[in-house]
């Protein structure tokens, strides 16, 4: 089962905020129209109140290896269907973009988190399920990205604004346009479930090998906490490429990046070419010093709960608190005391705080 479901992993962090902080660039008139449209939010009721004018975009990783060509998929190992049955998601981040366009929280959201998925119509159709407690990565087996919506919304009273859905080939595709991307491990890694290998040091990963390197989860023993640690740190290490190479800044160059990935990329059908050219006109100054990557606060990243099984729990007052500052737009501190009702010291991975050579042997000059 911990196969399987290492296998379904994909990361979504990096394509996606590019994607959102370049989307509208010159040539875009070009590439908009070839974005694939769906309807996550015309159902949805009862939604939180929108309190500023910043964006809030949930980013989500299918397992869908639409795009990918055979010999990739030999590559990756992850079997010859076209999409995985099931539809599955296991990678979910919530993209907030301020008021002033001029900083972004990248908050990673674990696939087991523990949630209330609300009431909703079966796949097939034929039956009404009621509200039950479950893993939020099945409420988008259940209901596709409007359950997954509503679930989220719910869970963190902010509202999401806009969608967007990335499979195996986006992601590929991203890394390879490019030229790869530079990580640094300082253990060799080798994990029979992503197929990795690789030893301690510096790497220059093409897109099947980066895409294996972040759904690596299993060879340190620490799970999805370290596999989110090394997500976050590749979405700042593709930043520092896209802004240094000149890809983001060179009409050309985007063009050819926006051809080679925007059939791979699904967003929500309000998105229209006016929104993305005005997007991207008040972000031309954000750059990766004012992109803060984080994961939800955990007070127990181990735990259970009856019906199932194993699941992640939130920090009560942390949690709540990082909502509650992303939807009024506020900064969020550095320290923030933890709750009295954890049941262990609570986790938060963030890498907002730069590290110099001489604390991490690991880390990429800029």
């Amino acid at each position: 089962m911990k196969s399987s479901r290492a296998i379904r992993i994909i990361t979504s962090l990096s394509i996606g905020v590019v994607l959102i902080a370049s989307l509208s660039w010159v040539g875009l008139g070009q590439v908009s129209g070839q974005i694939s449209r769906i309807n996550v939010f015309g159902a949805l009721k009862d939604r939180p109140e929108k309190t500023s004018s910043a964006l809030n975009y949930l980013v989500v990783g299918s397992d869908s290896r639409e795009g990918l060509t055979k010999e990739q998929i030999k590559a990756l190992r992850v079997g010859s269907t076209a999409v995985a049955a099931g539809g599955r998601s296991d990678t979910m981040l919530l993209v907030h973009i301020s008021k002033n366009r001029d900083a972004a929280y990248v908050v990673s959201i674990p696939r087991d988190t523990l949630v209330k998925i609300p009431a909703h119509v079966s796949t097939d159709g034929k039956s009404n399920i009621p509200e039950r407690p479950g893993k939020i990565n099945a409420a988008f087996a259940f209901g596709g990205a409007p359950l997954l919506i509503q679930t989220i919304e719910a869970k963190t009273n902010l509202k999401i604004d806009h969608y967007i859905e990335i499979s195996f080939a986006g992601f590929t595709g991203l890394v390879d346009a490019l030229g790869g991307i530079q990580v640094c491990s300082k253990v060799a890694i080798n994990d029979p479930k992503s197929h990795l290998v690789m030893s301690a040091g510096s790497h220059i990963l093409d897109g099947i090998e980066a895409l294996k390197y972040v759904r690596t989860r299993d060879f340190d023993g620490r799970g999805d906490i370290g596999r989110m640690e090394r997500q976050q740190q590749f979405v700042s290490a593709v930043i520092r490429k896209a802004t240094s190479s000149g890809v983001l800044l060179n009409p050309i160059k985007l063009a050819k990046f926006y051809n080679a990935t925007i059939s791979t990329v699904k967003m929500d059908s309000s998105v229209n070419k006016n929104d993305l050219l005005t997007l991207a006109k008040q972000m031309r100054n954000l750059s990766s010093g004012n992109i803060r990557t984080l994961t939800v606060p955990l007070s127990n990243p181990n735990g259970s709960y009856p019906g199932v099984g194993s699941v992640v729990i939130w920090d009560e007052a942390l949690a709540t608190d990082l909502w509650r500052r992303i939807r009024n737009d506020e900064a969020l501190v550095e320290t923030i005391k933890p709750s009295a009702k954890a049941t262990s010291k609570p986790v938060m991975v963030d890498n907002f705080k730069s590290k110099t050579a001489a604390d991490n042997p690991c880390a990429i000059e800029k």
